[in-house]
């Protein structure tokens, strides 16, 4: 990317275009993180870094805590940090800075000057690695979108020895400045892609509604990045999902049917893991991906149970819940990775918060079994048993009992007349009795 800066008018002396090139993209990076009190532990949070950092691509030379009250309005980190770091990058040879904070766009092209390197913030970060990561139609739109709407608050005042209109004949100025015309092209495309997005959602959408007509349950897998989410989601359909030990390694919200013990099928939906700090630009730009764990019957929040700040983790992954409407769902908290902590696989209810919990490995399979009976369980918990009759020309009505609920048994009576014997979610009696008037008897088949 070429960005140009022209320098201030020398006073006497007409305006000088001095041109800044923005440097290139590296690939050895120093991460620096400022420690403001009341934060997460400074260890910690310069840990995650590197692994988004590594999980870019890039190779960490040196990491840098600096410590505030508050961050210096010209270079976030203070004048003398800005000395001390660029003495840093060039003796490690780093060609590239990372913050681990949002910068303001001044602050970011203030160090790039003083550090003479590339600099990105924590939200330029995650955004390189999602256009990294993005594969389908949906999530190449929503990572493009997000960028541009990133780079319009970014865009450098660009010959600006242009943007004064003169006085006199043959000393005026253009009627559009090169950042008017950058905003204007931005804008354009952010529209063009806002409009796409609405009809990607719109059959989005209609597949949802095709679920809701079958009855079919949305299981939605959740939780932070790297939690082992996809691992899980391949162990219980069978899937060849990608799945990698690295921040966000799948991207995209991937649906696969999974059969229950009891016949019922569900769906399983694998979305994007959360992070902490996740930029709300991106929870905007993936809400529609999101929309699948909020139009979700139940919630698989997968939680790694070697994290040591899997408390704070799961802190994360509700904020984000809650921005999504998502939060009062029923919820299955799943601890995986228990083989790294020497753990057995078990099922509990947790005392405090009455969430169901499983404890379990998905790399190895331990405790698979216990998380499918919890989901049929918390599925089944509204489940009703009992017989209906059924007139002779209501086969549809039949067929349509036997796709959407368990036929425990089935009898002809001297009249031609059917009884079923039945166990059915709560909602769908409901809506059958609202829609053809069925009713649900006491068992007594064949009585």
């Amino acid at each position: 990317m070429r960005i140009l800066v022209t320098s201030e008018p020398r006073s006497g002396g007409a305006s000088e275009l001095n041109l800044f090139e923005r440097p290139a993209g590296g690939e050895r990076a120093v991460l620096v993180h400022l420690d403001m009190d009341g934060g997460q532990e400074p260890g910690l949070a310069l840990d995650e870094l590197q692994s988004l950092t590594e999980s870019a691509g890039a190779l960490v030379v040196d990491r840098i805590l600096s410590r505030r009250a508050k961050p210096d309005p010209r270079y976030f980190i203070g004048r003398g940090r800005v000395d001390e770091l660029t003495a840093r990058v060039r003796e490690t040879g780093a060609d590239l800075v990372l913050v681990n904070h949002t910068l303001s766009p001044s602050q970011e092209r203030n160090l790039e000057k003083a550090l003479g390197c590339q600099v990105l913030d924590r939200t330029g970060l995650i955004l390189d690695i999602f256009a990294q990561r993005a594969r389908s139609h949906e999530g190449k739109l929503q990572v493009e979108l997000a960028q541009l709407r990133h780079m319009a608050s970014r865009l450098v005042r660009g010959w600006s020895h242009l943007e004064r209109q003169k006085g006199g004949i043959g000393m005026r100025g253009p009627g559009e400045t090169q950042l008017e015309m950058d905003r204007r092209m931005l804008g354009v495309r952010i529209k063009q892609l806002e409009r796409r997005l609405v009809k990607v959602r719109k059959q989005r959408e209609q597949g949802r509604q095709a679920r809701r007509r079958q009855e079919l349950a949305t299981v939605s897998l959740v939780g932070y990045t790297n939690a082992g989410k996809s691992t899980l989601f391949n162990r219980l359909t069978e899937a060849q999902v990608y799945a990698d030990d690295r921040l966000f390694a799948t991207l995209d919200t991937t649906l696969r049917r999974l059969d229950l013990p009891a016949g019922e099928p569900v769906i399983l939906a694998d979305t994007v893991g959360f992070i902490r700090d996740l930029p709300h630009q991106l929870v905007a730009a993936f809400h529609s991906t999101l929309e699948e764990a909020a139009e979700s019957q139940l919630l698989l929040q997968v939680v790694d149970a070697s994290d040591p700040e899997r408390d704070d983790s799961i802190h994360q992954v509700e904020g984000v819940l809650n921005e999504i409407d998502a939060g009062e769902l029923p919820r299955i908290r799943v601890y995986n990775k228990i083989d790294a902590v020497g753990r057995e696989p078990m099922r509990r209810r947790d005392p405090e918060t009455g969430v169901e919990e499983v404890w379990l490995s998905a790399e190895t399979g331990a405790g698979l079994s216990l998380l499918v009976e919890a989901i049929q369980e918390t599925l089944g918990a509204e489940r009703v048993q009992g017989v209906v009759r059924l007139h002779p020309r209501q086969g549809r009505l039949r067929a349509r009992l036997f796709e959407i609920g368990q036929v425990l048994g089935e009898h002809y009576d001297d009249e031609g007349g059917l009884q079923l014997e039945v166990r059915l979610r709560r909602a769908d009696l409901d809506r059958l009795h609202e829609r053809e008037g069925l009713e649900l008897h006491a068992p007594s088949l064949g009585a």
